[in-house]
């Protein structure tokens, strides 16, 4: 069982002077499946490449174990990938391509057949070992390239977005398949996701990275409830938290209404100088009887829950906000209809960073004047 730590590692492309990756530190325990998620160019699958040893540090250092693997060859460092196409040999069949690597470091025949059909097991891929993978599906053959990387029995495992080549439904099936694959494997892994929901389903912690700044790194529950600053409040959860700029003019008006906080959510307001961001869930956010008015945009009826999309007003400019609902459901776009905030509303200072979390209501100005 092997840990794995980035100690302030960088990476500067030739050309630039921003770092892809800026001055990483995290600690990834032993056995643990840890997610890098961020939006295109915020530097995880650098940061994924450093650790594999395919891109140089130019600061910092890397260590699997206790080794620092900072500057030893890709080869040496006892890893394996798993990368987003399933690269493989379309001449050899499925047995043959998951003991290539076997072979290549010249291990007994006699074991690398068990060790092949071992994970072809583990892996539900017995009756294909003969086949060559034009003959497979789309997931089947990223099950290959998986047991490719498992009967290497590496002391990690990096996969670099290996589901995103597959449809929805398969999708869904397959990182169900890989969460329980690696908890039954018990090998630490490291996971690249742009997917937020795929990151939120299969990490044990999930690290967001932003213009190769980390940004916050927690279990799935901590980042969506306890979100350290605005950009991972609006990144993490789909559809995303509603967000609103406050100015120096103080308290949140939308429309004909006002956000009124509770104690400890007034107090931070009224010591925090500047502009600020107030966020909600969109299941904190209520459409019925309420204070403030808005005009349904679109629903989107999933079934299990409705996404209605609403158009209200933040001191005279336009405000585009979400609700989350449960059906029975059965207003419809171009409705007017009445809010309210019956969850936890999130308070953010100018620089981004999380200052309170507090209940928050609306109440109609002619309330605020009794």
């Amino acid at each position: 069982m092997t840990s794995v730590r980035y100690d302030h590692a960088t990476r500067t492309y030739e050309g630039t002077s921003i770092p892809a990756v800026d001055s990483l530190s995290l600690d990834i325990g032993d056995g643990e499946l840890l997610v890098l998620v961020g939006p295109s160019g915020s530097g995880k699958s650098t940061a994924l490449r450093m650790l594999a040893g395919l891109e140089a540090l130019d600061g910092g250092t890397i260590y699997i174990g206790d080794r620092n693997v900072s500057n030893v060859r890709p080869r040496d460092r006892d890893i394996a990938m798993v990368f987003q196409n399933y690269a493989l040999y379309p001449q050899l069949s499925v047995a043959e391509n998951m003991g290539f690597a076997l072979k290549q470091q010249k291990v007994p025949k006699e074991q690398r057949i068990a060790r092949v059909r071992e994970a072809a097991r583990v892996l539900d891929l017995e009756p294909y070992l003969d086949r060559k993978p034009k003959h497979l599906s789309g997931g089947q053959r990223q099950r290959v390239a998986m047991g490719r990387a498992i009967v290497r029995r590496p002391a990690v495992y990096l996969m670099d977005e290996p589901l995103s080549n597959l449809d929805a439904k398969l999708r869904v099936q397959t990182r169900t398949e890989v969460v329980e694959l690696q908890a039954r494997l018990g090998v630490t892994t490291v996971y690249v996701t742009h997917d937020q929901v795929e990151a939120m389903t299969m990490g044990d912690r999930v690290a967001v990275l932003k213009d190769g700044v980390l940004q916050q790194c927690d279990a799935p529950g901590t980042l969506y409830h306890e979100p350290e600053n605005v950009f991972v409040a609006g990144f993490i959860g789909s559809p995303a938290m509603n967000l609103v700029e406050v100015g120096d003019e103080r308290p949140l008006q939308l429309g004909e209404a006002t956000v009124e906080f509770d104690g400890p959510g007034e107090a931070a307001l009224a010591e925090r100088a500047g502009p600020v961001t107030v966020g909600f869930r969109p299941e904190a956010l209520e459409v019925g009887d309420g204070p403030l008015r808005a005009q349904i945009r679109t629903v989107e009826d999933l079934g299990s829950e409705v996404f209605v999309h609403l158009a209200a007003e933040h001191r005279g400019e336009p405000l585009a906000l979400v609700s989350k609902m449960f059906p029975p459901f059965d207003a419809s776009p171009g409705d007017n209809v009445g809010l309210q905030i019956t969850g936890t509303t999130h308070v953010f200072a100018e620089d981004g960073s999380r200052i309170a979390s507090t209940g928050a209501s609306l109440r109609a100005r002619a309330l605020e004047h009794r």
